[in-house]
């Protein structure tokens, strides 16, 4: 099968795929860059949104909360966005929480993790990791049940879930379910769909190694289960669902963490959705498949958290 036609203008143009950032361009100016077409998209009508700040003892973490009822006790979702650790925010994934929010009907917790290369790991997955807890500490303060969390994340964000998803298997809170959307997994890039795709559309090989470079910082461990997710001991995480996109660069590596998550003796459902690329999950207006995800996701959500 060909990449879905969707894809023609994008393919069309001189850069149909992300690369680092050309030199005299800033970070926040390449960061602007990408993420200023993603806040097109208003995202579905929720009945609420607040924006929080997560007060730490070293730090401040900031949130936004989607409600999408004004009942009480309600599931939550802890969202990580996406953006190779480095770009994106709660704004460029807006309208995806929006419409997460209801179709689960659960209270979506979009976390504005510190990003790479200002703070590489382990700041980030330790945001991750902080702010569900304070999420779970403060469920009766937000109007939710902390009984009922799930954790979702894409590219990046997804590598972020399954981490956090290890840090809580062994520290707490107890979770229903992951959601992971084409994740980040091999710090190596060795896998065969990376070679493939090297040039993309969307990602291209380059940005993902610097993505890495970025997020591991001088001294960072390419072998360490917190960071290369498929190498951890993955038993007793919560059922998973994994999706991916067929011409993905990260395609083969997502297939893989899927199988490694049965193999370990968890519930795993895998998705692969055809003539897609890395990111259609966030581009409704692109393709209509996108919706179709979102929809496959939330049901599996929704039925977790019930």
């Amino acid at each position: 099968m060909a990449i879905d036609p969707c894809y023609h203008d994008m393919l069309a143009g001189p850069n149909s795929a992300m690369v680092p950032p050309p030199a005299g361009l800033t970070l926040d100016a390449y960061r602007a860059l990408i993420e200023t077409p993603l806040l097109d998209t208003p995202g579905a009508a929720v009945h609420r949104t607040v924006d929080r700040q997560i007060v730490l003892a070293d730090r401040t973490i900031a949130a936004r909360l989607h409600y999408p009822t004004g009942d009480t006790a309600l599931p939550v979702i802890v969202f990580f966005h996406g953006g190779g650790f480095v770009l994106c925010s709660i704004n460029s994934h807006d309208a995806m929480c929006r419409d997460l929010a209801v179709m689960t009907g659960a209270v979506v917790v979009s976390v504005d993790y510190r990003r790479a290369p200002e703070t590489p790991f382990p700041g980030p997955l330790n945001d991750c990791h902080d702010a569900l807890v304070w999420v779970s500490e403060h469920a009766g303060e937000l109007g939710i049940d902390s009984a009922r969390i799930a954790l979702c994340g894409d590219s990046a964000g997804g590598n972020l879930t399954i981490a956090t998803a290890l840090l809580a298997r062994d520290r707490g809170p107890q979770l229903r379910h992951l959601g992971v959307i084409y994740p980040m997994i091999d710090p190596d890039c060795g896998f065969p769909s990376i070679t493939a795709q090297a040039a993309g559309p969307v990602l291209s090989q380059d940005i993902i190694a610097w993505f890495w470079d970025c997020y591991l910082g001088s001294s960072g461990d390419r072998r360490d289960p917190r960071v290369a997710v498929l190498h951890a001991d993955l038993r007793d995480l919560p059922p998973s669902t994994v999706l991916t996109a067929e011409y993905d660069p990260l395609r083969d590596e997502g297939e893989a963490f899927a199988r490694a998550l049965r193999a370990a003796g968890n519930a795993t459902i895998t998705r692969r959705y055809l003539g897609m690329a890395h990111g259609f999950f966030s581009m409704p207006g692109l393709t209509p498949i996108a919706a179709h995800a979102m929809t496959d996701l939330a049901q599996d959500l929704r039925a977790a958290l019930a």
